[in-house]
């Protein structure tokens, strides 16, 4: 049976080699600025359940997994930065808090589906605004939800995590393995 990630995060690819070394990648196009959800732990979810059923849609025969990550800070929702400006204001409302990461994930296979949201908290120390516009001239923060790389610069700033640290870069692996393994049992 394949497997297959519904995902063009290489940090989802990279995490995802842990649990299964033989899957497939195919990402979605899914519309996700109309997706509305109670909580941004729903909020993710939801995200994550669309992508994978854009995918399962050509795989009924396949276990497809869609994931969605996204940071809430004070019941706000932070995707991935627009701009400069944007992460900025992001990185400053981290900045010296606690926030909590959701990952949204769904696991369609041919019995039916599944999805859940995994929480980490994340607590971060202060920022220097100095630091903040270093980490605003790389590469790194454009394509994550937040705006920042745990496994990256980021680390710099990370006080304490209360959770998986997996879960912060996109994936909760040992929660997925879990699941994973239950649902292939039945195959």
């Amino acid at each position: 049976m394949d497997l297959i990630l519904a995902s063009a995060s290489p940090r989802r690819r990279e995490l995802m080699g842990l649990i299964a070394p033989d899957f497939i990648v195919e990402t979605s196009d899914v519309d996700e600025s109309g997706i509305t959800a109670a909580t941004p732990a729903l909020l993710a979810q939801e995200l994550a359940t669309a992508k994978c059923r854009a995918v399962a849609a050509h795989h009924p025969q396949a276990v497809v997994i869609g994931c969605d990550t996204v940071v809430e800070c004070a019941g706000e929702v932070f995707g991935k930065p627009r701009d400069r400006d944007d992460l900025l204001r992001m990185l400053r409302a981290l900045s010296g808090r606690e926030h909590w990461v959701h990952t949204g994930v769904c696991i369609a296979h041919p019995g039916g589906q599944h999805a859940f949201a995994a929480t980490t908290g994340v607590r971060f120390y202060p920022i220097p605004e100095d630091w903040m516009e270093r980490y605003a001239a790389t590469d790194e923060p454009w394509d994550k939800a937040g705006g920042y790389a745990i496994q990256g610069a980021a680390a710099l700033w990370c006080e304490g995590l209360n959770g998986c640290y997996y879960n912060v870069m996109g994936l909760p692996v040992s929660r997925l393995a879990q699941e994973l393994a239950q649902i292939m049992e039945k195959y």
